[in-house]
C-alpha cells in the first residue's frame, strides 16, 4: 500500500506542477499567487510520498494535498477534475488499501499446500 501511495502522490504532483502554467495562462491567475499554491501542493505531494512508509504523517500530508488540489479547483475549474480525480483514488487506496494489506499477509503466513 505505502508503494502505491507514494506513486499516487509522485504522479499527482507532476499534474500540480503541470498545471501551474495552465492557471496562469487561461485562468488568469498571478504568477506568485499560482506558483505559492502550485508549490505548496506539489510540497505536500513530495513530503507525503517520502513519509508514507513511516506511517500515519504520510498519509495525512497526502490527504491534505488532496484537499489542495480539490480546493484548486474553485480557481482553475480543470483542477476540479483532475483533483477530484486523485482524491477518489486517494480514497479508494485508504479503504481498500488495508485490507489487501491483511489478505497479503494472511497469504504468506499460511503454510504452502502440499501437492
Amino acid at each position: 500500500m505505502n508503494r502505491i501511495a507514494a506513486a499516487l502522490l509522485s504522479i499527482q504532483l507532476i499534474v500540480v506542477l503541470l498545471a501551474v502554467p495552465v492557471a496562469i495562462h487561461i485562468a488568469d491567475v498571478g504568477r506568485g499567487a499560482a506558483w505559492l499554491a502550485g508549490g505548496g501542493i506539489a510540497l505536500l505531494c513530495v513530503l507525503g510520498a517520502a513519509t508514507v512508509r513511516r506511517g500515519r504523517p504520510g498519509y495525512v500530508l497526502g490527504t491534505a494535498a488532496q484537499v489542495g488540489s480539490v480546493a484548486a479547483g474553485f480557481v482553475v475549474p480543470e483542477m476540479l477534475i483532475l483533483g477530484g480525480i486523485f482524491a477518489l483514488l486517494w480514497f479508494i487506496l485508504l479503504r481498500i488499501g488495508p485490507q489487501v494489506e491483511r489478505e497479503k499477509a494472511a497469504r504468506e503466513a499460511a503454510p504452502p499446500d502440499p501437492e
